[in-house]
C-alpha cells in the first residue's frame, strides 16, 4: 500500500468527512461543514493515497489564540493500519505551529480514545454528556425572542465570555445556517443568555446554550423544545455544571453519549456554571 500524503482539505473534502461522521452515527448537521470551513479555511487536513481521501480532521485556529481539534475520522476500510495515529500527531503538531506560543488546544475525546489523547499531551477537564428528549410545545416566555442581525454584536461579546475567545467569523454563519433558529433572553434591557438550535441528521441539536442562571437556561431550552415539537432534541452539557445536569433531569432527557473535554495547555478561564450547552464537539 502506498504511503499516504498529508494535504489541506477543501470544502468538498470536509463535506465528505461530515458524511462519514453521519454514517458513524455522529448526527452532524447537514450544513455544518460549510460553517467549519468558513471558520478557518486553512484548518482542515487529511491523508490521501493517490487522489483518495482516507482520513482527516479539523485543526481550527481561532486567530492564533486558541486551537481546536475535531471531526477526526478514518475511512472504514483504512482503519487498524496506523494511519489514524500518525495523522493525529501530524495534525496536533501542525496546529501548534499555527498558534501563538503558549496557546491552548481543546478537543472532545471519546472514552475509548482518551488514553491515547493523554499520551499526546492532553488532560481531561470535564465530562461532556449528550442528552436527548422529544420536543414539545411550551408556553412562550415574554423575555425570549428570536435573534436578529442587529443583536449580533451583543451575541459575539456574550459568547466570548463562555467560549473564552471571540469568534464572530464562526458565529455569524452558525446563526444563519438553514433550518436553524436562535433565541435570546433579555429582561429589562439586560441580555442574559442565548441559544442556537439547528437541524441535524436525526432531529435537532442545541448549541451553544449560554445563560446567566438556571431560569434563563430553562426558558431558552423550552423555546428550543417548542421549535422542534415531536422531534429528537439533543443537548450536550458539561457534567461539572450541576444546574445543567438539573435541567436535563427536570425535563427527563436521556443520556446517549459521553466524551471528555480535554486541553493541551492551560484550560480557558470561563465560568462553567453559565455553560448549559456546548456549541459542538467538532469546533468547541
Amino acid at each position: 500500500m502506498n504511503k499516504p500524503t498529508l494535504q489541506k482539505l477543501n470544502l468538498q473534502h470536509l463535506i465528505t468527512l461530515v458524511d462519514w461522521a453521519k454514517a458513524e452515527g455522529w448526527t452532524p448537521g447537514p450544513f455544518d461543514a460549510h460553517v467549519f470551513y468558513a471558520t478557518d479555511p486553512d484548518g482542515h487536513y487529511g491523508y490521501f493515497i493517490g487522489d483518495e481521501l482516507i482520513a482527516g480532521g479539523s485543526i481550527v485556529s481561532y486567530k492564533g489564540e486558541f486551537g481546536f481539534m475535531g471531526l477526526f475520522i478514518v475511512k472504514s476500510n483504512y482503519r487498524g493500519k496506523g494511519f489514524g495515529r500518525q495523522l493525529w500527531f501530524e495534525r496536533r503538531n501542525l496546529l501548534l505551529s499555527r498558534l501563538k506560543p503558549e496557546a491552548t488546544i481543546g478537543m472532545d475525546g471519546v472514552v475509548a480514545m482518551q488514553p491515547f489523547y493523554r499520551e499526546g499531551g492532553f488532560a481531561s477537564a470535564f465530562i461532556d454528556k449528550r442528552f436527548v428528549r422529544k420536543g414539545e410545545h411550551f408556553s412562550e416566555n415574554s423575555f425570549v425572542t428570536p435573534i436578529q442581525p442587529t443583536d449580533y454584536a451583543v451575541i459575539y461579546d456574550y459568547d466570548s465570555l463562555y467560549f473564552g475567545f471571540t469568534r464572530p467569523y464562526f458565529l455569524k454563519p452558525w446563526l444563519e445556517l438553514p433550518q436553524t433558529k436562535a433565541f435570546k433572553f433579555v429582561e429589562k434591557n439586560v441580555f442574559k443568555g442565548f441559544v442556537v438550535i439547528r437541524k441535524a441528521a436525526i432531529g435537532y441539536k442545541i448549541g451553544p446554550l449560554f445563560a446567566d442562571h438556571f431560569k434563563v437556561a430553562e426558558a431558552l431550552y423550552r423555546a428550543c423544545l417548542s421549535h422542534a415539537e415531536g422531534e429528537d432534541v439533543f443537548l450536550d452539557i458539561p457534567l461539572n455544571n450541576p444546574q445543567a445536569v438539573q435541567l436535563t433531569e427536570q425535563y427527563a432527557a436521556k443520556p446517549v453519549f459521553e466524551c471528555a473535554r480535554m486541553y493541551y495547555g492551560q484550560k480557558p478561564n470561563v465560568d462553567i456554571n453559565k455553560i448549559f450547552g456546548i456549541t459542538s464537539f467538532e469546533l468547541g
